[in-house]
């Protein structure tokens, strides 16, 4: 079956076992653009010209960063490669200050496969990096935390350190190394500040 046939089938069938629970039912069909959209409409021209289908094309609503976040998150997936590293960031951000934390996972979690998809090249440590996502906002980094693995903590901040600021010292490296969980923590999140090695120095002397 072509789209448009398979979601009315299955629209239809879905409310038929469960009409006791809903007195009505509606449904968007959502494009990346109108190209893709299935040629033949011409026998569902009833529902798609009424209240019940509502076709939505990502390509026309508008410029990302005035989107509501859920829906820029949507929009991302139609991104040029070259920009979205770049609007990836900024949404990152926008969850951070705008979504609550347990909500927070989801979205950030649903950006970096978005861009990983896009990127296949690179690893998913690689992406993180290249979105200044935070040790803590990591899938691995939960992973970590629960089973309490200093060292492998350690080793990712470093290797966001290194992408960020070039190749550390030993004596940085075996410094880095002997933090706590919950000070690693706080520098992988401090270490999207640094730009030069002096920053990473001067950070490391304030936690002594």
């Amino acid at each position: 079956m072509n789209g448009y046939e398979r979601v009315f089938a299955e629209s239809a069938l879905y409310f038929y076992r469960n009409r006791e629970r809903f007195r009505d039912w509606q449904a968007s069909v959502i494009y990346p653009t109108r190209r893709v959209e299935q040629e033949e409409v011409y026998p569902h021209r009833t529902l798609l010209s009424g209240e019940q289908v509502r076709r939505v094309y990502l390509d026309e609503l508008g410029e990302i960063r005035a989107l509501p976040l859920w829906v820029a998150v949507m929009v991302l997936t139609t991104i040029e490669a070259d920009q979205l590293p770049g609007e990836a960031r900024y949404l990152l951000s926008r969850t951070r200050q705008e979504v609550s934390e347990s909500a927070r996972r989801a979205i950030i979690e649903l950006i970096t496969t978005i861009v990983t998809y896009r990127f296949e090249n690179l690893s998913r440590r690689e992406i993180e990096a290249m979105l200044d996502i935070t040790l803590k906002e990591t899938r691995v980094y939960q992973e970590i935390k629960e089973e309490g693995r200093q060292e492998e903590a350690a080793n990712l901040v470093i290797r966001q350190l290194t992408k960020r600021l070039g190749e550390l010292s030993e004596d940085l490296r075996s410094t880095i190394s002997g933090l706590s969980l919950s000070v690693l923590e706080e520098l992988g999140e401090a270490l999207l500040d640094f730009t030069s090695l002096s920053d990473l120095e001067g950070w490391l002397v304030a936690q002594e």
